[in-house]
């Protein structure tokens, strides 16, 4: 059986985790932290997620021992829950997007002492969807214009997505182009002519869409589009807890989706 925690565990995201990890038999969840302030803070889990009584009360640090901690909070706090993790010698999943560079490599620090997994997006669709555009950039190369449209909910805080980014990466790395130099977020204006090697990233906003995510291969008298559409939450919900069985056990190590699906 597996000890998990959760970070963010109010949250649209921590929510469906540990309403799916209650009932899953190979999981004990053992902690649900929520930022220090939070109107949250002393209850009992099952009070507020409405999963029975779990005897777990919500809590701002982590103060149990766990095999795995699953994040879904802020940028800001992933950093400090990693800390607290390598300390412990506690395995992370990381979900959070919106992450920065300084943040990435923090995250990476902390890997040379605990096995931890990052990803944009949990979905094992999405990561079947990463795969599959980078071989069709590889296919195409400069001679279809590479356009990726993201849309989800109004409540969003970041943009663009992370899987819309690591999309895009994927296409880079796959045909030699450069994130810096080659990605333009959306246009404005007096743009000119379209450049052979540009990727165009456009973030929706809207309602209360999970995700959907297009990858737009257009020539001149055809295009081609993959397209992935969430329609619940527990899409990622579930990747994320297949994602947290496959690192309890592991090495240290920085970890991605790609490995839990042995692609």
């Amino acid at each position: 059986m597996f000890k998990i925690a959760v970070n963010g565990a109010c949250g649209r995201m921590g929510a469906r985790i540990i309403a799916l990890a209650w009932e899953d038999p190979e999981i004990k969840l053992v902690a649900a932290l929520e930022r220090p302030g939070h109107l949250s803070i002393g209850k009992e889990v099952g009070s507020v997620f409405g999963c029975g009584d779990t005897g777990i009360k919500i809590t701002p640090s982590l103060n149990v021992k766990a095999d795995v901690l699953i994040d879904f909070s802020s940028p800001e706090s992933v950093v400090a829950i990693a800390e607290a993790c390598a300390k412990e010698k506690i395995a992370l999943v990381v979900g959070t997007t919106g992450l920065n560079p300084r943040q990435r490599e923090e995250l990476l620090h902390f890997s040379h002492v605990i096995p931890c997994l990052v990803s944009p997006n949990m979905s094992v669709g999405v990561n079947i969807m990463f795969e599959l555009v980078a071989q069709v950039a590889r296919m195409v190369r400069n001679e279809f214009d590479i356009e990726i449209v993201e849309t989800h909910h109004r409540f969003k805080k970041d943009a663009p997505s992370g899987t819309a980014l690591r999309l895009a990466e994927r296409i880079c790395e796959a045909t030699g182009r450069e994130m810096a130099n080659d990605v333009v977020y959306g246009r404005s204006g007096i743009t000119g002519e379209r450049p052979g090697d540009q990727i165009g990233i456009h973030a929706v906003r809207s309602g209360d869409v999970v995700g959907d995510h297009t990858v737009i291969f257009g020539s001149l008298g055809e295009r081609i589009e993959i397209t992935h559409k969430a329609h619940t939450r527990d899409t990622f919900v579930r990747g994320a807890i297949r994602a947290a069985k496959f690192i309890a056990k592991k090495p240290p190590g920085f970890y991605s989706m790609s490995d839990v699906l042995q692609m």
